[in-house]
């Protein structure tokens, strides 16, 4: 029962923190591109790498904390079922383009960030 309060915890704060992400991109950049989405997902899995790599490295957490951060925070933080969303909105509109770019961005970008955040602690940390 302690796991799953802990992932519903996480999942609070990384949905809040992926809506407040998403609508501060929507005021910053506009509504044309999904860049809120795209931004979230590069940015989730930089810090899982990050995460991952702490744990692999220096830090022990309990069961509970690690499922808070892992599947509560940023399971809930990175949003794959809305980039296919996104995705087949902008193949609806006709903007074979911008969903391709959208598509290829999203996967390059969120494992090379996932990559740099391990890459990072490794360096920091050993």
């Amino acid at each position: 029962m302690s796991m799953i309060l802990a992932i519903a915890a996480g999942g609070a704060i990384g949905s809040g923190g992926r809506y407040l992400t998403v609508v501060g991109v929507i005021y910053w950049l506009g509504q044309g591109f999904p860049y809120g989405t795209l931004i979230v997902n590069v940015v989730g899995s930089f810090a899982l790498g990050t995460l991952i790599e702490t744990v692999a490295i220096i830090w022990t957490p309990s069961d509970d904390l690690r499922a808070f951060f892992v599947v509560g925070v940023l399971g809930s933080y990175t949003t794959f079922s809305t980039f296919s969303l996104d995705t087949m909105s902008l193949i609806d509109q006709g903007e074979f383009l911008f969903a391709g770019l959208y598509i290829i961005a999203s996967v390059v970008l969120s494992i090379t960030a996932l990559f740099c955040g391990m890459a990072i602690c490794r360096h920091l940390l050993v």
